[in-house]
């Protein structure tokens, strides 16, 4: 028998037996590291970013859905399909331009037309 399948039987053991009933945080989730997925050149100015108030997890999220829909409109060739994720793509900027002008950061500002330009030039 190898030590990871006696460890294993270990654990199991003793999780049925209620052994781990007492530990602290039992019964709470686990809180994954959120920087897990991002480059390790990028987790510093990340961390910056969001304790200055720059980035918050709704913001994360539309960025995410934005390149997501982005990267499908790529793929499809269904013309159907495309104005689906045409109109996916209108709602998720229209949803960050909404967020962004919630706090405060200029929406109508020469780099997003451009970046908002480029993305029509791609897509539509």
């Amino acid at each position: 028998m190898d030590f990871a399948r006696i460890a294993e039987e270990k654990i199991k053991q003793g999780y049925e037996e209620g052994a781990f009933n007492h530990l602290a945080g039992f019964g709470k989730p686990i809180k994954l590291n959120h920087l897990e997925g991002l480059p390790e050149e990028l987790r510093m100015v990340y961390t910056v970013l969001k304790n200055a108030g720059y980035l918050d997890d709704e913001e994360q999220r539309l960025r995410k859905e934005l390149l997501t829909v982005e990267d499908l409109l790529k793929t499809v060739t269904d013309p159907a399909e495309r104005d689906q994720y045409k109109n996916k793509m209108t709602n998720a900027l229209r949803s960050y331009q909404a967020l962004l002008a919630k706090k405060r950061i200029q929406v109508n500002s020469s780099v997003f037309k451009q970046y908002q330009r480029k993305i029509e030039e791609k897509f539509l």
